[in-house]
């Protein structure tokens, strides 16, 4: 992660790209409630900072955790 995207949101399209998988992995893991994001009207949001801790966690072991 570059310094410049601390504190961003990024779209689900964004988010796919910036963690180089297919958009309908993504709406998979919403759907199971293992990737952390919040609805702005219908559409998702993902916050930058967030998704980095989540990756991290994963790295470690840690992937029980759900996001509601």
């Amino acid at each position: 992660m570059t310094k410049s995207m601390d504190g961003q949101v990024m779209t689900l399209e964004e988010v796919a790209a910036y963690l180089r998988v297919h958009p309908s992995t993504i709406y998979r893991l919403l759907k199971r409630h293992k990737i952390p994001a919040f609805k702005v009207g219908s559409d998702w949001r993902f916050n930058v900072e967030s998704v980095d801790r989540w990756c991290m966690a994963l790295e470690s072991g840690n992937d029980t955790q759900s996001f509601e």
